[in-house]
């Protein structure tokens, strides 16, 4: 019988056999991963976007009122009405989906600290994907990281 990575795989009669801890630890890290991508994925959808925003209920409005405009309009300008109208319901359809951010940052909260160390990724690397300072103090990140 041979140990392996700290007695995470033993190897007895050319068999492997993963330890309840190994597996726990794998479940664990999996977790966290999964935690951790779905906040920066929630991260990214709620970005604010670059140019004039366009509140709900104007959108509405416009909505409202294409298709009269789309009646009247010549060929060429009802096809640019109707992808007009396309584009419109589109986008109010992804802000009325807008994830609620609050929920997936406590869960992100939870884990930052121990995921930061355990992958090595620092202050710096989290805010500069769009980590807010406020969560990564919360979550007990430090802003320097040691070099252990």
């Amino acid at each position: 019988m041979y140990l392996y990575e700290q007695k995470i795989v033993v190897i007895y009669r050319g068999e492997k056999m993963v330890s309840e801890e190994a597996k726990s630890a794998r479940a664990l890290g999996q977790a966290q991963g999964r935690t951790v991508s779905r906040y920066l994925n929630a991260l990214d959808q709620s970005k604010p976007k670059r140019g004039r925003q366009r509140s709900p209920e104007r959108m509405q409005a416009r909505i409202a009122e294409l298709p009269g405009e789309i009646a009247q309009a010549k060929p060429l300008k009802r096809v640019h009405l109707i992808q007009e109208l396309m584009d419109l319901e589109t986008e109010l359809a992804k802000e009325e989906e807008s994830v609620d951010i609050s929920g997936i940052e406590s869960e992100f909260i939870a884990i930052a600290a121990e995921y930061s160390g355990r992958k090595g990724i620092s202050y710096a690397a989290w805010r500069e994907v769009g980590v807010p300072a406020s969560v990564l103090k919360a979550a007990g990140v430090a802003r320097t990281r040691s070099t252990d």
